[in-house]
């Protein structure tokens, strides 16, 4: 398993994968513009990165992280995780639990103090998984749509 920065001609797989998910499927589309521009926008920001992991040549993980840095903690920058995916024919098999080493050992390299990350509450498996990698489910997140 590699772990790797995405490069634009990994956004079709990523995609790919942000679809084959039951709340994607509904949520994501076909058009590879948009995801190209997005990708895009991402490359400009230094601290936000698209990861994937790579198996036999194929894409079969992928992950954002994102570097913020506050006043908050002491002034801890932290790493946030976001669009945590695994292909659906590989769950199941660890691959999950080594993408968030792989996003710990980038957090500690950045300086982090603190990993964090969202997940939709509809996803209980979710949320026992990351309860067993270590994570604690101490804060009540809130979204407000803007489109």
């Amino acid at each position: 398993m590699i772990w790797r920065l995405a490069t634009s001609a990994d956004v079709p797989a990523v995609v790919a994968l942000l679809r084959d998910d039951a709340l994607g499927a509904g949520r994501e589309d076909e058009d590879p513009a948009r995801y190209l521009a997005a990708f895009d926008a991402m490359q400009r920001e230094a601290a936000n990165h698209l990861i994937v992991g790579e198996q036999g040549g194929r894409v079969i993980a992928t992950y954002q992280l994102t570097f913020i840095s506050g006043l908050s903690l002491r002034a801890a920058r932290r790493a946030q995780v976001e669009s945590v995916r695994v292909a659906s024919d590989q769950r199941g098999l660890g691959i999950g639990a080594l993408m968030l080493a792989d996003a710990e050992t980038r957090a500690r390299a950045a300086g982090c103090a603190l990993l964090q990350l969202t997940m939709n509450a509809s996803r209980d498996r979710a949320r026992a998984f990351y309860e067993s990698v270590g994570f604690t489910a101490s804060h009540i997140g809130f979204k407000r749509d803007l489109t």
